[in-house]
């Protein structure tokens, strides 16, 4: 069995919440919600296979990724969740759902829809890749080499977060870089289904990003025809950093009204 690293905040008993980040981040991305969330859930956030803590593989796919999640909760003994995940842990949540909607009672989905996006990550991984990390001597220098390729610091400061440093000297990476850049293809796929998700679905989107468009409903509605969407406005993809106490509060009240139905 494929076992992904965790953390569990809240009362084991409680209605789980499983959290699932995007692409290069960890678990740690959304650490503010699962805070938040633990005064009432269970909640249990996970790094994705080649992410975070969690093991390395060759191999990565959402139908991998999706199966990875089951077998998690299948560990647990968590026989339904509501799952939560922001771009690329949104694109795992769906596939989970449309695989085992069984398993799953509800779904939140920050700002990414089942669709396949174009590359557009080229100018990070040839960043990333281009470090020579034997020879880096401190984070800040790494930044700097780092600021030739990516202008935003928030962005160098996000993905710096996966340098760690080794026992001797250098630095390493904590994701699986190689097989990320291999699999990226793969990543960018959307989702397919002959068959829909029924349950309770939330899409939010970040008013100023463009990953979820008007041209994404029919895509959205054919695989989650009970989905509604909320717009936080004046934030981008990073709307749960942005945003943190509006999106919190948007999931918060999603999850009550899940369990009032109930």
């Amino acid at each position: 069995m494929f076992d992904l690293y965790y953390r569990q905040q809240g009362i084991q008993g409680n209605p789980p919440v499983v959290l699932l980040h995007g692409l290069f981040g960890s678990l740690e991305n959304l650490g503010a919600v699962a805070k938040v969330l633990a005064e009432d859930f269970s909640v249990y956030s996970v790094d994705l296979r080649n992410h975070g803590r969690s093991p390395h593989h060759e191999m990565m796919s959402y139908e991998l990724m999706a199966n990875d999640v089951i077998c998690f909760m299948d560990s647990l003994n968590l026989t339904e969740a509501v799952l939560l995940g922001h771009s690329m842990g949104g694109k795992v949540a769906m596939e989970v759902a449309l695989r085992a909607p069984d398993r799953v009672s509800g779904l939140i989905v920050a700002d990414i829809a089942p669709v396949r996006y174009p590359p557009h990550h080229h100018q990070v991984f040839a960043g990333l890749q281009g470090l020579a990390l034997s020879a880096i001597t401190s984070r800040a220098q790494a930044d700097k080499e780092l600021a030739a390729y990516i202008n935003e610091v928030s962005v160098r400061s996000f993905l710096l977060k996966n340098l760690v440093k080794t026992s001797a000297s250098g630095f390493q990476w904590r994701m699986n870089l190689s097989a990320i850049a291999k699999h990226y293809e793969h990543i960018m796929a959307g989702q397919s289904s002959e068959s829909s998700y029924d349950k309770p679905v939330l899409f939010i989107k970040g008013g100023s990003s463009d990953y979820i468009l008007p041209r994404h409903q029919d895509a959205i509605l054919s695989l989650f025809p009970a989905a509604g969407v909320k717009i936080i406005q004046n934030a981008g993809h990073w709307l749960h950093a942005e945003k943190p106490a509006l999106f919190n509060r948007i999931v918060s009240q999603f999850l009550r009204s899940i369990l009032i139905a109930q």
